[in-house]
């Protein structure tokens, strides 16, 4: 494991800022990637996040289509398998997934943004874990947050208000069993969209982080902890200061085939009418809206 990816304790965002500042900043600005040890978020509830997963994409292809929202961009609810396309490729992913999205009050002046989120039917553990592990997994962001705030010397809080009421999302994703030799990954090369991302460990192996020299590298990490990697928009604000770098999920050997994959990613967004101005002035990071660069980014991987 490069120095860079040694797991930092996230108790040092409240113990010793500077420090949790130091290390996480400089393993975001070697590899775009931290691991994080110690994020308190209850075993329990990832258990059962887990299988409630594994139970609902075991469902007939019928079924798992009664939460799919067609022309929705997948932004809630059931997106089926072979849809998701990396930018600039032209395999499809091999995986299916579903989103949760942050519950809004009727009248919100975000609603246009954010639409209601879509539930299994006959299933209310599903949708009672994801909102919990939704809850948990943003908390853990905002102190992480923090983190990168005094990295970037500013104030600890100034991600507060642009992520509060953010278009945050939580991907219940699963990778079906590869069958035989194929050209497509489970998920082709690309970087998220989003300002932070972050990943309660696999069980199986596969997420790997292209490094500056172009070498891919197997990205693993202790059981319990969260990978974190930079996001677009944080790159763009940063004026590309902190990397988002290219990442993907390879296909696993040939013994390992027969397996599926489950992961719950958490992609952490600002509020949808953030403007994002680089704090390095660049020619080409003009000025945008964060709703505007996800719709920008959506379109090219297919998704709307």
């Amino acid at each position: 494991m490069p120095p860079a990816l040694v797991p930092v304790p996230l108790a040092l965002v409240e113990t010793d800022l500077a420090e949790a500042a130091h290390r996480l900043g400089a393993s975001f600005t070697e590899t775009g990637f931290a691991i994080v040890e110690g994020h308190g978020i209850p075993p329990d509830l990832v258990a059962t996040m887990l299988a409630e997963m594994r139970a609902f994409f075991a469902l007939p292809e019928p079924l798992k289509r009664r939460a799919h929202i067609p022309g929705g961009g997948g932004a809630r609810g059931y997106t089926p398998f072979g849809i998701e396309t990396a930018k600039d490729s032209t395999l499809f992913d091999l995986k299916e997934f579903y989103h949760v999205g942050r519950e809004l009050p009727e009248g919100h002046p975000y609603r246009p943004f954010m639409p209601a989120n879509v539930w299994p039917q006959g299933r209310p553990a599903f949708r009672e874990a994801a909102l919990a592990l939704y809850a948990a997994l943003e908390a853990v962001g905002m102190r992480i947050l923090r983190a990168i705030a005094v990295h970037l010397d500013r104030p600890p809080d100034v991600f507060e208000d642009p992520v509060r009421d953010g278009n945050s999302v939580l991907r219940l994703l699963h990778y079906p069993p590869v069958p035989g030799e194929a050209p497509n990954l489970r998920a082709g090369a690309h970087e998220d969209i989003n300002v932070i991302t972050l990943l309660l460990g696999a069980e199986e192996a596969g997420l790997q982080l292209r490094t500056r020299a172009g070498e891919w590298l197997d990205v693993t990490a202790p059981e319990g902890a969260l990978v974190v990697n930079v996001g677009d928009m944080l790159e763009r604000l940063t004026g590309g200061l902190l990397p988002s770098t290219t990442h993907r999920v390879v296909n696993p050997a040939p013994d390992r085939r027969h397996l599926p994959r489950y992961s719950t990613p958490f992609f952490l967004h600002f509020r949808p009418d953030y403007l994002i101005e680089p704090m390095v002035q660049r020619a080409d990071m003009p000025p945008i809206t964060a709703n505007d660069f996800l719709l920008e980014r959506l379109r090219e991987i297919r998704l709307i």
